[in-house]
């Protein structure tokens, strides 16, 4: 009996071995294939980049996947394992089936939990594990929708019971009451002048993105903040509608750093009068073209057509009207 992975060690692209591969890419089913290929490109993460086997390292590390729902993610790991105490494959927290590791696991079929012996994947990472379950059944794929077409984590949750993740007709129920009791926050502090740059003003913008962390940036008037809290929802709606992190490149310039870098003499990003801010960004990883036509479509203020420059000018001033300019 040969191994597979003795094989691949000593394959020098020889004629019989070409041809033992090609019989073999032709015995193998596409899914399997497919799985083997996520599992086989999968990087071990570095040090520095490793993923805590808890709820916020799961959840952050769902995150990085493209998921939508990072914290649903978590309760799946901490349903299907018990807070991370059992894997049912290498790095599997989530009881995703396929090639691997077999043992008795319980399914609910026909009314009554049953005992199967079934197959479940072996993972590199815990990353790994984490990117194959988003790319499976949070993304589109496949022609399934996934769970990121959902509205809420609470739908989510009902949505993967909906699309037959698993048979425990309780699962929607106990994946909500997870999240209700590990996701509550407290309120959210409000922007003003003198806070810190850490602070979080949506789940994904902070202060100091306004500022480019410089003090000569910081705001000195409550009304500027203001007008900035209302600049980064939309910010947050554009980054969670494409699903891509978002990045700013300039948002409060103070007369002296706006003449420095050449902005308009009544710059919107002088935030000098009420209801009078902007923020240039874009999303890193996509069209910086389709991001300004859907800007262009749901905000209603000020938008500068910057695409050619790498960034939108999301904007507003006093009286709140409807402009739009070229760069």
């Amino acid at each position: 009996m040969i191994r597979l992975i003795d094989a691949a060690k000593h394959y020098r692209d020889l004629p019989h071995q070409r041809a033992a591969f090609e019989y073999l890419q032709d015995q193998v089913d596409k899914t399997k294939l497919e799985e083997f290929a996520s599992i086989y490109r999968s990087a071990v993460p570095d040090k520095a980049d490793k993923v805590g086997n808890d709820w916020t390292g799961i959840a952050n590390a769902a995150r990085k996947a493209g998921a939508k729902f990072p914290e649903l993610v978590a309760a799946q790991w901490a349903l299907e394992s018990g807070w991370g105490k059992h894997q049912s494959g290498a790095n599997n927290y989530w009881g995703l089936k396929g090639s691997g590791t077999s043992h008795e696991t319980q399914e609910f079929v026909n009314g009554q939990w049953i005992t199967i012996t079934d197959s479940f994947i072996d993972f590199p990472s815990l990353q790994a594990g984490v990117t194959y379950l988003v790319d499976r059944w949070y993304k589109d794929w496949r022609g399934y929708k996934g769970v990121n077409n959902a509205n809420t984590a609470e739908d989510g949750a009902r949505w993967l019971v909906k699309e037959g993740y698993a048979t425990d007709p309780d699962y929607a129920s106990k994946l909500v009451a997870l999240l209700r009791k590990n996701t509550s926050k407290p309120a959210a502090t409000k922007l003003q002048p003198g806070s810190s740059f850490a602070l979080s003003i949506t789940p994904n913008v902070t202060y100091g993105e306004l500022t480019l962390q410089s003090e000569a940036r910081r705001f000195t008037a409550q009304y500027q903040c203001d007008t900035a809290v209302m600049l980064c929802q939309f910010v947050q709606k554009a980054r969670d509608h494409f699903n891509k992190p978002a990045v700013i490149t300039s948002a409060h310039r103070p007369h002296n750093i706006n003449a420095q870098t050449g902005g308009a003499p009544n710059s919107e990003h002088l935030y000098d009068a009420p209801d009078k801010g902007a923020i240039d960004f874009y999303l890193d990883g996509m069209s910086v073209l389709t991001l300004q036509e859907w800007v262009d479509a749901h905000w209603s203020y000020s938008v500068g057509y910057g695409a050619r420059l790498g960034f939108v000018h999301l904007g507003i001033r006093p009286g709140k009207q409807r402009v739009r300019w070229n760069y």
